[in-house]
Order: C-alpha cells, then structure tokens, then sequence
C-alpha cells in the first residue's frame, strides 16, 4: 500500500495475522522524535476496568452464543461454564446483544467487534453475514447449531448439529 498523504493513519488486527519471525527481516529501524505539544487537545485520564476473562479482541479461545438461547439467564446458565472450563472469554451475536441475552461489549460482528482468536465456539448462532464478517479470520471454528442449513455450518472447521442446551453442558463434563 502506498499514500502521498502527509499524516497516515493506519490500523492493524493483530489477530489477524500469524506472529513475525524471531529474527531476519530487513526493515530499517530509525529513531522518531516526539510531536511538539498542542493546544488542540489533552489528557484527562485513562480507566482500565478490570476483567475475570480475557478481553474478547485480544482472546486466544472465544465462545459465543446467539439468539437461540432464549434469555440472558440461559446464556450465562449454558454458556459461562464453558468459557470458564476454557479460560475463554465471552462473545455473543447481534441478535443476542439486541434481545438483551448479553452486553455490547461481547458483540462480535461488523457492528461489535472484529475477532480472530485460535478457537471461536459459536453456539446457537445462525451465521447471518454480519457476524461471519467478525469472526472468520478466526483459525479453528465450532458450530453447535441444531439447524443443519445454518450458514455458520460453511465457515466451520468443525461442525455439531445438536441441541446447544444438550451438547454444551456436555462438553463442559467431558472437559
């Protein structure tokens, strides 16, 4: 990529791409002097909020649960031991997020947030192109959806057609 702009602005998913190598490369490393302070804006202050979990963008297992839950009591009864067993964090579909069943914060999808952890878990969701496009740069993905022709089942590595309220409770004895 290439820009004659004189201010780039340039952001980058970490996730997204497989760490660089040790050693090699050929890139020239040169010291930058810091900008001149401005008036134009300032510090206020920074809240780091603490987290019993990973931090969904940054996770390296992630489960998600979908509409299909039913309620937010289901989806944290089915879903938390799951992610607890995994050290995982939560994540959750758009539909889940609107109906309450979850916070924003775990929305993944192109109005949440852009995932691309080593395993994505997606339970009860139906694979709507909004999600997809939040998470399939994850590297392994299961799908637990009773739905054979559930569009999650073309992205998945690994597919499950099941009850979810069946198959999670059961994989996390199995676990």
């Amino acid at each position: 990529m290439q820009s004659g702009d004189a201010v780039k602005v340039v952001t980058v998913r970490t996730t997204g791409f497989d760490p660089a190598a040790a050693s090699g490369g050929s890139a020239a490393v040169e010291a930058a002097a810091p900008a001149a302070a401005s008036d134009k804006s300032s510090f206020v202050g920074s809240e780091i909020a603490k987290l019993d979990r990973p931090e969904l963008t940054a996770a390296k297992i992630i489960v998600s649960g979908g509409r299909a839950l039913g309620s937010s009591e289901k989806f944290n009864e089915v879903m938390t031991p799951l992610a607890d067993k995994l050290g995982a964090a939560l994540g959750a579909s758009r539909a889940a997020v609107d109906a309450g069943y979850a916070p924003n914060d775990w929305q993944v999808g192109q109005t949440g947030k852009i995932v691309a952890p080593q395993l994505y878990i997606a339970a009860g969701i139906s694979g709507a192109i909004q999600h997809l496009a939040g998470m399939k740069d994850s590297k392994v993905i299961v799908a637990i959806n009773n739905d054979a022709e559930a569009p999650i089942f073309s992205v998945a590595d690994f597919g499950l057609e099941a009850d979810l309220f069946a198959a999670v409770p059961e994989l996390v004895s199995k676990l």
